[in-house]
């Protein structure tokens, strides 16, 4: 997955601008306590991002 697709799927369950905010402010323990953004910056694979954020909003498992 490339980030980009992330930041799409990210902004489709995350509508209206909340998804930059989210991935800024909410830390997930997925990501060993990082932020979305800082996971990006850390070089983590957007595969794992998306799964982090996937169990964190809950979401159905069509969007896995």
């Amino acid at each position: 997955m490339r980030e980009v697709e992330l930041w799409a799927r990210m902004a489709a369950v995350l509508p209206g601008g909340y998804a930059a905010t989210w991935a800024d402010q909410v830390v997930l323990e997925d990501l060993d306590g990082r932020t979305v953004r800082d996971a990006l910056g850390a070089g983590i694979p957007c595969k794992r991002i998306w799964r982090a954020v996937w169990r964190q909003l809950e979401l159905p498992d069509t969007l896995r």
